[in-house]
């Protein structure tokens, strides 16, 4: 058996949980949250981490960037695939809210979109 003690990130209060794992890395316990949301997001963060990624690209004929976002959480080990995917995007306006600018980033599934327009 093993333990990870992680800092839960869901709201302001952070608790400080303790997850205990098997040999084989399923979660056997939880302890130290003060919500289901808690115990949920410890569940998630040790066996399949996940992050929303947001950023800001370029597009030509604005003085101004783009910024976009994950549509959902991607995996954390694609986050630096996904950001070297958004540098190498040509965007042209007009761009509206919620467009996809790159669908199915680093072959997640999960698009990403624009989060205002321009």
């Amino acid at each position: 058996m093993a333990e990870r003690i992680i800092t839960c990130i869901n709201c302001p209060m952070g608790c400080r949980m303790t997850v205990t794992l098997d040999g084989a890395g399923e979660v056997l316990a939880v302890a130290g949250n003060t919500c289901k949301r808690g115990e949920k997001y410890a569940r998630q963060e040790v066996t399949a981490p996940v992050r929303m990624v947001t950023a800001v690209v370029p597009v030509a004929g604005s003085p101004c960037p783009l910024s976009v976002k994950t549509r959902e959480p991607i995996p954390k080990e694609k986050i630096f695939p996904c950001m070297e995917a958004l540098r190498s995007l040509q965007l042209t306006l007009p761009i509206a809210a919620g467009d996809v600018v790159l669908p199915d980033v680093c072959g997640t599934g999960i698009d990403v979109i624009a989060t205002r327009s321009l």
